[in-house]
């Protein structure tokens, strides 16, 4: 039997269900056409002139995203790149939550203080996302120390990007975290480039995986173009880290469509490497196989993408509409005279 809705739980405007949503394959797909649909509508509104700084996009990284989110629980911690809007929105900050925040609005997730780098949701679990290359990692650490202490039973993600392994702090987090034997799981996303640079060009090894090795823990990799290998990588790492087995480290094979940030064109890259990735785009492999499980109908991705730019420009509507943060919101967590007892982002209460 086809399963074809309409909008679903994934659309809410709850952080926590549109993570519940997750259980559902179908919203599984939906969720990765949102977050491609939120990338490409971002790059129209740099263009527009709503967005300040600089934005960085994971069109074609979409498995990753929904595979980590959906084998993880909402209680769980993860730490994430400046490359994380994808993530946010698959762990289930609202498309308001992320476009808002990036256009500087007070309806983004933080306010609009953080911008595109700096994305949170405490209900779901995304401590904010860093623009330190590799910060995350220890931060991850310090989250699974914060768990085991509490014994509440949670894990915690690090995501990072292939250049943050050749970094100190990879390693020593990696270290950390296999000598106290963390609840950790450590997610590299190799999309061959670290920024400008191919991978060849800044590392003596093609696969990243391998150096778990070092530190005596599993290292897996993964094809990140699949959501169902990813989740299923996930789900064995996370139950071990939950269950006592300490940290893993899980590889995603996967790449960007687009240059590092907004303004880079890409022209580094070799001809034709692009035109083989798009062969195996992460949003289409995964249709297919909803079609052939019967779980959708053939030409329902293109209804899902009608849908979801649809609800994608009422959004953004929306987001223009409000207004930026007022200077007593900007200063108002920066200073010894701080209002105390905003728990908006508090990860512990």
């Amino acid at each position: 039997m086809v399963e074809d809705r309409g909008m679903t739980l994934s659309n809410s405007n709850s952080p926590l269900a549109r993570r519940e949503a997750l259980r559902n394959r179908r919203d599984q797909l939906q969720r990765m056409v949102e977050i491609r649909g939120v990338e490409n509508r971002i790059q129209k509104l740099f263009a527009e002139g709503h967005v300040r700084g600089s934005t960085h996009l994971a069109n074609g990284q979409e498995a990753v995203a929904v595979g980590v989110a959906r084998s993880i629980d909402p209680d769980d911690i993860v730490t994430c790149t400046y490359r994380g809007h994808g993530h946010a929105l698959a762990l289930g900050v609202t498309a308001a939550g992320v476009i808002g925040e990036i256009c500087g609005r007070s309806i983004g997730c933080a306010g609009g203080l953080g911008g595109s780098m700096h994305l949170v949701e405490p209900s779901v679990g995304l401590l904010p996302t860093a623009a330190i290359i590799g910060a995350g990692l220890p931060i991850a650490c310090g989250a699974a120390l914060a768990a085991r202490a509490r014994k509440n039973g949670r894990v915690a993600v690090s995501l990072f990007g292939d250049g943050s392994a050749n970094i100190g702090a990879f390693h020593e987090a990696l270290n950390f975290a296999a000598v106290a034997k963390l609840p950790v799981v450590f997610v590299c996303e190799n999309n061959l480039y670290g920024e400008y640079t191919r991978i060849q060009l800044s590392t003596p090894i093609e696969d990243i995986a391998i150096r778990a090795s070092s530190y005596n823990m599993p290292g897996v990799i993964v094809d990140g173009q699949d959501v169902d290998k990813v989740a299923e990588a996930m789900t064995e790492a996370v139950a071990r880290a939950r269950n006592g087995g300490g940290p893993s480290l899980l590889e995603m094979k996967t790449y960007r469509y687009s240059g590092h940030s907004r303004s880079d064109p890409a022209t580094y890259r070799p001809a034709g490497e692009l035109d083989a990735w798009l062969k195996r785009d992460p949003i289409h492999l995964f249709a297919d196989r909803l079609i052939a499980e019967k779980a959708l109908s053939p030409g329902g991705l293109e209804e899902i993408q009608a849908e979801t730019d649809a609800a994608i420009e009422e959004v953004v509507a929306e987001v223009l509409a409000s207004p930026p943060p007022d200077f007593g919101e900007i200063f108002a967590h920066v200073g010894g005279a701080s209002p105390g007892g905003d728990q908006r982002w508090s990860f512990w209460t």
